[in-house]
């Protein structure tokens, strides 16, 4: 646990530590209106990559979920339109969760009962996604209801209220992933699946619960990515490699067991912040990812330095043992 500080701390710095040299270079930063667009903005990056997160905790990977999230606002379009109203609203809003319960099931079924690797069940998962989004909506079209859009960007000042929740979501859910038997779970199965059934924990069932909840988490992050572009649009929904990359520098192993939700979101932010203040220095976006991409070597190297320095050596010690000979013994051959 407090290994998993170390994220969270350095995220923070570096948030803080680049919205300062942004407000130095220009001081449109800190205005109200960008911060308010920065951190509406960071909202489907942070809410996919927790639910991103949830895979990696068992050792899995989903790619589907960028379609998915884009399946989930031409949905929106079809359910949410502008001439519905009211009550009536609340069907289309369930969809949307339906849609990221049915490919979360469909994830886990590929990958627990015919055993396919997550990132080739998924994989196969996103063509689906995107062949269906296209059918549907062949161009942007089908405006989303205003009121629903207007509702889930809501704020008290520049701070959006959805934001706030998201923040105490992922709060909440490091508290579970260390307090509870389910995130012990998350975290055995990750680790080692084999030992997790011999300690009575279900490796099937905890795998189901991990995509299940990421494709949910997908699915919300597609209301807000909705609210954003405001139309049925089967073009848009970048975020599967962004939101790995989130959860990377938030803490999460590649290899499962590791992780934390609260530090995702930090690096969903500061992610969103990359792209942000790129712009306002009239820079090609082109550089996030180069940024992106050497933040996530950097964040692999730091994280796991422990381990690398263990394995180094252990590698040295084993190497030491086989050079050392017995005295009356002949070299081994």
């Amino acid at each position: 646990m407090r290994r998993g500080l170390l994220p969270v701390a350095l995220l923070s710095t570096l948030i803080v530590g680049l919205g300062a040299y942004a407000e130095l270079r220009q001081p449109v930063f800190l205005s109200r209106e960008n911060l308010a667009a920065l951190l509406l903005a960071a909202l489907p990056l942070a809410l996919v990559s927790m639910g991103q997160a949830c895979a990696l905790l068992v050792g899995g990977f989903d790619i589907s979920v960028a379609a998915l999230m884009t399946m989930c606002v031409v949905t929106a379009s079809f359910t949410m339109t502008a001439e519905t109203s009211g009550i009536v609203l609340l069907p289309g809003a369930f969809a949307l969760v339906g849609v990221g319960l049915a490919t979360g099931a469909f994830n886990a079924f590929l990958i627990r009962v015919l055993r396919l690797p997550s990132i080739v069940a998924t994989l196969g998962t996103l063509s689906v996604l995107e062949g269906a989004a296209l059918v549907l909506r062949s161009y942007p079209q089908g405006a989303i209801n205003t009121d629903v859009t207007s509702t889930l960007t809501s704020s008290v000042g520049f701070v959006p209220l959805a934001f706030v929740g998201v923040v105490l979501l992922a709060a909440l859910a490091d508290l579970g992933l260390y307090r509870t038997r389910t995130g012990l779970a998350f975290r055995a199965v990750g680790l080692d699946s084999t030992s997790s059934r011999r300690l009575g924990m279900s490796a099937g069932r905890t795998v189901f619960v991990a995509f299940v909840l990421c494709s949910v988490l997908a699915s919300v992050a597609g209301f807000y990515l909705a609210a954003e572009v405001q139309v049925g649009s089967p073009i848009i929904g970048n975020q599967a490699l962004e939101s790995i990359a989130a959860a990377v520098l938030g803490g999460a192993s590649l290899a499962g067991g590791k992780g934390s939700f609260f530090g995702t979101m930090l690096a969903a932010c500061f992610l969103t912040e990359i792209n942000n203040i790129l712009p306002l220095f009239q820079q090609p976006t082109e550089y996030a990812d180069m940024a992106i991409g050497a933040l996530i070597l950097f964040a692999l190297l730091l994280y796991q330095a422990p381990e690398l320095i263990g394995r180094a050596r252990a590698a040295r010690g084993r190497v030491g043992g086989l050079g050392t000979v017995a005295p009356g013994e002949a070299p081994a051959a």
